[in-house]
């Protein structure tokens, strides 16, 4: 089912991420709040124009004569300070659309040494899908970047790019990205190493990008496609979504496991199944974990059965320490 775009904005996780920000780790093309340092300052003195101060803003570029003026604090902006580029890059293939004890949806299995994508009757619940889940991660980091006062785009895939947003600061942005985002509903297979380096090629200013997506694909692929965003010299955050079905394969009986992206039917004793199917699971999503950290790429995990809220405001805690 495909959440309204008012469902995407859940009070509570907004609630928790009040306060936080999304910080750049790197030199991107922005300036913002002291909290993004620009390649091009020093270059262009040029004003712009002005824009109210929120706390934590460098008191260096407030302007003190329009403070006396209006009694209100702003801050100058120049010609080459643009603010940091938020990319949502958000995964809409089939097997996103597995939750945990439903039919008739997507799941990341595998049998013996050969991933499969697969929906059966799971004893593990979840309460929602993992594109729900992520679609919800992406509309609350929109709103996140938006609010710090920065530019944020969203690209949508599965084969092919479905949808693609350039990047905008105005609060307005907000609107068209939740509805494509509500629109998005996982009916291919995954294509996402190729896709990567499309939209590296595509994404033409340096900012943050932050891809949601079960990375159901040959790591191989999936990994040269980071490292071109990385080549690009954009920040990368890869939030991996996964159901607790699919990390702890519960399933005790006989279970019969329905094909998605064109893999058919399987009938299989799950107690057999299991421990070669944890390893190669284990084994998938460790390999794509430590690619991601080799390139430099933030890796995080978050299981559909954890809230959401907890997931994005420790993340952000943990990367906000971490570039004090």
């Amino acid at each position: 089912m495909t959440p309204s775009p008012e469902r995407l904005l859940d009070p509570a996780v907004l609630a928790r991420l009040k306060g936080l920000r999304l910080r750049a780790e790197r030199i991107v093309e922005g300036f913002v709040s002291g909290l993004h340092r620009s390649p091009y300052q020093g270059f262009s003195n040029e004003f712009a124009e002005h824009r109210e101060y929120v706390p934590g803003d460098d008191l260096r570029y407030v302007d003190w004569r329009a403070y006396g003026k209006s009694d209100r604090i702003y801050l100058k902006r120049f010609e080459e300070e643009t603010n940091l580029i938020g990319y949502l890059v958000l995964d809409v293939s089939e097997s996103m659309t597995y939750q945990s004890g439903q039919s008739a949806v997507g799941s990341g299995q595998k049998e013996a040494s050969r991933r499969r994508k697969s929906s059966v009757e799971s004893p593990a619940t979840a309460p929602m899908s993992k594109l729900e889940y992520a679609q919800t991660a992406a509309a609350a980091l929109a709103y996140l970047i938006l609010k710090q006062q920065d530019a944020v785009g969203l690209a949508t895939f599965d084969d092919r790019v479905r949808t693609l947003l350039k990047p905008s600061g105005s609060p307005s942005q907000l609107t068209p990205v939740i509805d494509a985002i509500a629109k998005s509903d996982g009916r291919e297979k995954t294509s996402a190493g190729p896709i990567f380096h499309e939209l590296a090629e595509r994404f033409s200013r340096r900012g943050v990008v932050m891809i949601l997506s079960d990375l159901f694909d040959d790591p191989e692929p999936l990994l040269a496609g980071l490292k071109h965003f990385r080549h690009r010299r954009h920040d990368v955050i890869v939030m991996h979504v996964l159901d607790p079905a699919e990390l702890e394969f519960p399933f005790q009986q006989p279970t019969l496991f329905k094909g998605l992206e064109s893999l058919g039917e399987l009938l299989v004793d799950p107690a057999r199944l299991r421990k070669a199917y944890k390893e190669e699971f284990d084994r998938f999503r460790n390999e794509v974990a430590a690619g991601c950290r080799s390139q430099g790429a933030d890796y995080v995990l978050l299981r559909t059965d954890r809230p959401l809220d907890a997931a994005l405001t420790a993340y952000l805690h943990q990367r906000q320490a971490r570039l004090r």
